[in-house]
């Protein structure tokens, strides 16, 4: 059976607010993964923990990060939040969620 492949960005339920979402964006900050190639789940583990090194060297908080950084943050994050918005999407999940 393959693996199951992670639908993308551009089809992601809401917009890449998900966890596999937030995963790629963080690794696309780092220079980690390209933003044009699919990643079975099994790879996104792998890409996960180079993420939380990369992350942790600014103690995992976006004030950290140097000023090109936190450009490209806002940058990837606006644009998600925006369309996942529009997807339904809210900051907080669902009351059945918690």
């Amino acid at each position: 059976m393959p693996e199951k492949i992670y639908c993308g960005l551009d089809k992601d339920q809401f917009g890449g607010m998900t966890p596999p979402g937030n995963i790629i964006k963080d690794a696309w900050l780092f220079g980690i993964l390209p933003e044009t190639e699919n990643w079975t789940h099994g790879q996104l583990q792998v890409v996960n923990e180079k993420v939380k090194i990369e992350s942790g060297k600014y103690g995992c908080l976006v004030s950290n990060l140097p000023d090109d950084l936190k450009q490209r943050h806002a940058e990837i994050n606006t644009k998600a939040v925006k369309k996942a918005k529009v997807l339904g999407w809210g900051p907080t999940p669902p009351d059945d969620e918690v």
